[in-house]
Protein backbone atom coordinates (compact mmCIF):
# COMPACT_ATOMS: atom_id res chain seq x y z
CA UNK A 1 0.00 0.00 0.00
CA UNK A 2 1.30 3.44 -0.87
CA UNK A 3 2.12 5.98 1.80
CA UNK A 4 3.03 9.66 1.97
CA UNK A 5 6.69 8.65 2.23
CA UNK A 6 6.99 6.49 -0.90
CA UNK A 7 9.19 9.06 -2.63
CA UNK A 8 11.43 9.88 0.36
CA UNK A 9 14.18 7.89 -1.40
CA UNK A 10 14.25 10.51 -4.14
CA UNK A 11 14.99 13.57 -2.02
CA UNK A 12 18.36 15.14 -2.81
CA UNK A 13 20.64 15.41 -5.84
CA UNK A 14 21.02 12.81 -8.59
CA UNK A 15 23.05 12.24 -11.72
CA UNK A 16 20.90 10.89 -14.53
CA UNK A 17 21.66 8.76 -17.57
CA UNK A 18 18.83 9.25 -20.06
CA UNK A 19 17.96 6.78 -22.82
CA UNK A 20 15.09 7.78 -25.06
CA UNK A 21 13.69 6.66 -28.39
CA UNK A 22 14.04 9.03 -31.30
CA UNK A 23 10.36 8.30 -32.10
CA UNK A 24 8.27 7.74 -28.96
CA UNK A 25 5.68 5.60 -30.76
CA UNK A 26 8.00 3.44 -32.89
CA UNK A 27 9.40 0.41 -31.04
CA UNK A 28 12.05 0.05 -33.76
CA UNK A 29 13.39 3.58 -33.56
CA UNK A 30 16.91 4.31 -32.37
CA UNK A 31 17.85 5.15 -28.80
CA UNK A 32 19.81 8.26 -27.88
CA UNK A 33 21.70 8.61 -24.59
CA UNK A 34 22.68 11.74 -22.71
CA UNK A 35 23.50 12.83 -19.15
CA UNK A 36 21.48 15.07 -16.87
CA UNK A 37 21.10 16.13 -13.28
CA UNK A 38 18.08 16.17 -10.98
CA UNK A 39 17.31 17.56 -7.56
CA UNK A 40 14.23 16.74 -5.48
CA UNK A 41 12.96 18.33 -2.30
CA UNK A 42 10.11 17.27 -0.01
CA UNK A 43 6.95 19.27 0.68
CA UNK A 44 3.97 18.70 3.00
CA UNK A 45 6.11 16.64 5.41
CA UNK A 46 6.83 14.11 2.65
CA UNK A 47 3.30 13.84 1.22
CA UNK A 48 4.47 15.88 -1.78
CA UNK A 49 7.72 16.68 -3.51
CA UNK A 50 9.06 18.63 -6.41
CA UNK A 51 12.05 17.93 -8.59
CA UNK A 52 13.77 19.77 -11.39
CA UNK A 53 15.73 17.86 -13.99
CA UNK A 54 18.30 19.59 -16.19
CA UNK A 55 18.83 18.10 -19.65
CA UNK A 56 21.49 20.27 -21.38
CA UNK A 57 21.56 17.91 -24.39
CA UNK A 58 17.93 18.82 -25.10
CA UNK A 59 18.32 22.46 -24.09
CA UNK A 60 15.45 21.94 -21.65
CA UNK A 61 14.50 21.39 -18.05
CA UNK A 62 11.62 19.46 -16.59
CA UNK A 63 9.73 19.67 -13.34
CA UNK A 64 7.65 17.06 -11.57
CA UNK A 65 5.21 17.81 -8.76
CA UNK A 66 4.14 14.66 -6.91
CA UNK A 67 1.14 14.79 -4.56
CA UNK A 68 -0.14 12.02 -2.29
CA UNK A 69 -3.92 11.67 -1.84
CA UNK A 70 -4.30 10.29 1.73
CA UNK A 71 -7.92 9.23 1.19
CA UNK A 72 -7.42 7.24 -2.02
CA UNK A 73 -3.79 6.33 -1.14
CA UNK A 74 -2.59 7.22 -4.65
CA UNK A 75 -0.03 9.62 -6.02
CA UNK A 76 -0.53 12.08 -8.85
CA UNK A 77 2.63 12.84 -10.84
CA UNK A 78 2.44 16.13 -12.68
CA UNK A 79 5.11 16.91 -15.31
CA UNK A 80 5.99 20.25 -16.88
CA UNK A 81 8.58 21.11 -19.50
CA UNK A 82 10.51 24.36 -19.77
CA UNK A 83 9.84 24.19 -23.51
CA UNK A 84 6.06 24.58 -23.18
CA UNK A 85 5.73 26.10 -19.71
CA UNK A 86 2.57 24.06 -19.11
CA UNK A 87 1.63 21.03 -17.05
CA UNK A 88 0.97 17.80 -18.91
CA UNK A 89 -1.99 15.67 -17.78
CA UNK A 90 -1.12 13.80 -14.56
CA UNK A 91 -0.53 10.10 -14.14
CA UNK A 92 -1.93 8.35 -11.06
CA UNK A 93 -0.84 5.26 -9.17
CA UNK A 94 0.90 3.73 -6.22
CA UNK A 95 3.75 1.61 -5.02
CA UNK A 96 3.23 -2.09 -4.43
CA UNK A 97 6.37 -3.31 -2.74
CA UNK A 98 9.50 -1.90 -4.39
CA UNK A 99 7.76 -0.97 -7.68
CA UNK A 100 5.58 2.04 -8.39
CA UNK A 101 3.29 2.20 -11.42
CA UNK A 102 1.43 5.31 -12.56
CA UNK A 103 -0.87 5.73 -15.58
CA UNK A 104 -2.85 8.44 -17.31
CA UNK A 105 -4.08 9.72 -20.64
CA UNK A 106 -2.37 12.26 -22.89
CA UNK A 107 -1.67 12.99 -26.55
CA UNK A 108 1.58 12.70 -28.49
CA UNK A 109 2.01 14.02 -32.03
CA UNK A 110 -1.77 14.40 -32.28
CA UNK A 111 -2.50 10.82 -31.20
CA UNK A 112 -4.27 9.77 -28.01
CA UNK A 113 -1.88 7.78 -25.82
CA UNK A 114 -2.05 5.98 -22.53
CA UNK A 115 1.06 6.91 -20.51
CA UNK A 116 2.77 4.67 -17.96
CA UNK A 117 5.56 5.63 -15.55
CA UNK A 118 7.33 2.86 -13.62
CA UNK A 119 9.71 3.44 -10.71
CA UNK A 120 11.94 0.47 -9.79
CA UNK A 121 15.48 -0.48 -8.76
CA UNK A 122 15.22 1.79 -5.75
CA UNK A 123 18.09 1.88 -3.26
CA UNK A 124 19.78 4.66 -1.28
CA UNK A 125 22.11 5.25 -4.24
CA UNK A 126 20.07 4.27 -7.33
CA UNK A 127 16.63 4.41 -8.92
CA UNK A 128 15.14 3.72 -12.34
CA UNK A 129 12.26 5.49 -14.08
CA UNK A 130 10.66 4.31 -17.31
CA UNK A 131 8.03 5.89 -19.51
CA UNK A 132 5.94 3.92 -21.99
CA UNK A 133 3.13 4.90 -24.36
CA UNK A 134 0.23 2.78 -25.56
CA UNK A 135 -1.99 3.68 -28.53
CA UNK A 136 -4.34 0.71 -27.97
CA UNK A 137 -5.64 1.44 -24.47
CA UNK A 138 -2.86 -0.40 -22.65
CA UNK A 139 -2.88 -3.67 -24.59
CA UNK A 140 0.68 -3.06 -25.84
CA UNK A 141 3.33 -0.60 -24.68
CA UNK A 142 6.36 1.08 -26.25
CA UNK A 143 8.97 1.99 -23.65
CA UNK A 144 10.35 5.27 -24.94
CA UNK A 145 12.32 6.90 -22.12
CA UNK A 146 14.46 5.41 -19.35
CA UNK A 147 16.27 7.35 -16.67
CA UNK A 148 18.91 5.65 -14.52
CA UNK A 149 19.51 7.73 -11.39
CA UNK A 150 22.66 7.55 -9.26
CA UNK A 151 23.05 9.57 -6.10
CA UNK A 152 25.14 12.68 -6.68
CA UNK A 153 27.83 13.47 -4.19
CA UNK A 154 26.58 16.09 -1.74
CA UNK A 155 29.47 18.35 -0.68
CA UNK A 156 27.73 18.99 2.67
CA UNK A 157 28.23 15.38 3.78
CA UNK A 158 31.04 12.85 3.66
CA UNK A 159 28.80 10.07 2.34
CA UNK A 160 27.14 12.05 -0.43
CA UNK A 161 23.68 11.26 0.95
CA UNK A 162 21.70 14.19 2.42
CA UNK A 163 21.19 13.83 6.15
CA UNK A 164 23.70 10.97 6.48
Amino acid sequence: MSSPHDFDFFHGAWNVLHRRRTDFLDPGSDWEEFPGRSECRPLFDGAANIDEIDMPHLGAKGLTLRLFDPVRKVWSLNWASSRSGTLFPPVFGRFQGPRGEFQGDDTHDGKDVRVRFVWSGISPATARWEQAFSVDGGETWVTNWIMEFTRARDPRTASGTPGA
